[in-house]
């Protein structure tokens, strides 16, 4: 195993957005909305969950290059039609790598901060679908998630 080189490729500017969910009963995502949670305001507290792991991918994905991001843009909705907390989350560099797995750590850290502060009301919540919608920048240029895939976790 070795850590790739990227020495030589050129500086671009360079998004990911990734997604995922929390899905928990309803009683669950009303107290969230309330602010009666126990251990605080939880969208708050994911959102900066989400910051602080993109800035430390790095220390957690073995092969990741630290890289200097310029924005962590998190988001989450309350999704009470569809039983979940959604999380978005954007992260940008110029560097010499993408940002993808920033991203997706991002979304993760978000999604088991929820989990951390809900468990002791809902025990039963599952993180599902979390993964990459689009990436921007680099050699490889832009992708996005096809329309058919981006649907299919939205039910």
């Amino acid at each position: 195993m070795k850590m790739i080189d990227v020495g030589e490729k050129e500086r671009t500017h360079r998004i990911a957005v990734a997604t995922g969910a929390v899905r928990l009963s309803p009683a669950t995502l009303e107290r969230i909305a309330a602010g009666r949670i126990e251990k605080g305001d939880v969208l708050a507290t994911a959102r900066l969950a989400a910051i602080m792991a993109a800035k430390r991918t790095p220390d957690l994905v073995p092969l990741c290059h630290p890289i200097a991001l310029t924005a962590v843009e998190p988001s989450l909705e309350l999704d009470a039609a569809g039983g979940a907390v959604r999380v978005r989350v954007k992260v940008e560099t110029r560097d010499r790598t993408g940002v993808e797995m920033e991203a997706l750590t991002a979304v993760s850290a978000a999604c088991l901060t929820v989990y951390d502060m809900c468990k002791s009301l809902d025990p039963a919540m599952t993180i599902e679908a979390v993964r990459l919608e689009s990436k921007s920048g680099g050699k490889s240029g832009d992708w996005v998630r096809p329309e058919a895939c981006a649907d299919a976790t939205q039910t």
